[in-house]
């Protein structure tokens, strides 16, 4: 079992009080109900873990725990053992103690393509849907967020964000297992951001209304998704599979996704970056054990998917409520 009294704790203290209405209940059913076949062997990796007795942070320019000095060579070579447990790690990378985790994607790639366009994060609320392992967790609390949640229902996510936690241990930066769907209308953080998630969501003007819903007045919403080209009325709905995904649905133009934020009363929606996906931001390395996006684009054709569809373009959105 995974413990969230601390994290009750804090928002005890904080606008995020009356979160603890509901939220209680949802994550103790969580621990009773849902935990994953895994859940117990991926507990184990974290429970033993080395516990260096002094660890050096850098999440302002990258996520660093530790130093390799502050970790004998015996127990770093402990360490990637035990994380390798926690395979595939997709979101990063990460340095701890000098073990490089070279996860799939380069997550700070992303992050240096929007951190110019975001408001400045000192002493903001920050929420980020669909985090992943946290990655960006950390850039935000490290580029001045007062307090950051995260939520993602994928448990080896949470081991993987729990495994940094253990070095790092700032309390102000916390992810839980919810999707967006269980979030009550919570109207108290200053910046949200859902990146990769959109596309992924049946229903993308209802998913549009519950990032509202997380905002303070005057808050900014950043989102980033997949785009096609087209007009202001063009959408993609792919077949059973996009560049091997199953779980793909509705694929705007830019246009259409500025459109999309208007109609849901969105203000001063801006289109800030375009970037297609390459092959040195998403790729395999030793920490996955799975395909990456060199498998997922047509081989003779590396424009189009696998499928045949356009391959992945993604774009950058700003809004304010």
């Amino acid at each position: 079992m995974i413990s969230f009294n601390s994290f009750y704790q804090q928002i005890a203290g904080n606008r995020l009080n009356h979160w603890l209405l509901n939220l209680p209940q949802q994550l103790d059913d969580w621990n009773k109900n849902h935990l994953h076949g895994e859940f117990a062997q991926w507990h184990k990796a974290l429970d033993n873990l080395p516990t260096p007795s002094q660890t050096t942070t850098d999440i302002t320019t990258q996520v660093q725990a530790g130093l390799p000095e502050e970790l004998s060579d015996g127990e770093r070579k402990k360490l990637e053992h035990l994380l390798m447990k926690l395979k595939p790690w997709r979101k990063g990378p990460y340095h701890i103690h000098g073990l490089h985790v070279d996860t799939e994607w380069r997550s700070d790639f992303k992050w240096d393509r929007l951190e110019s366009h975001i408001s400045d994060l000192s002493n903001r609320y920050v929420l980020d849907i669909g985090c992943g392992s946290g990655y960006h967790l950390w850039r935000m609390r490290g580029a001045g967020a007062k307090f950051v949640v995260g939520i993602d229902p994928t448990q080896l996510f949470l081991m993987q964000f729990q495994a940094l936690q253990h070095f790092i241990k700032d309390d102000a930066v916390n992810l839980l297992p919810l999707g967006v769907e269980q979030l009550p209308e919570l109207k108290a953080f200053d910046t949200v951001f859902a990146m990769g998630v959109l596309y992924h969501r049946r229903s993308p003007i209802d998913f549009i209304y519950q990032l509202k819903n997380q905002l303070t007045k005057g808050g900014e919403l950043v989102l980033e998704t997949l785009i096609v080209d087209g007009d202001e009325n063009t959408v993609l709905v792919p077949g059973e599979r996009y560049a091997k995904m199953r779980n793909v649905w509705f694929l705007p133009s830019g246009k259409a996704m500025c459109a999309w934020l208007e109609r849901c009363g969105f203000k001063n929606v801006r289109w800030v970056n375009t970037d297609q996906t390459a092959f040195e931001e998403q790729r395999k390395t030793k920490w996955i054990d799975t395909e990456s996006l060199q498998d997922f684009l047509d081989p003779i054709d590396p424009n189009r998917t696998i499928e045949g569809y356009p391959a992945p373009k993604r774009a950058i959105f700003i809004a304010n409520t």
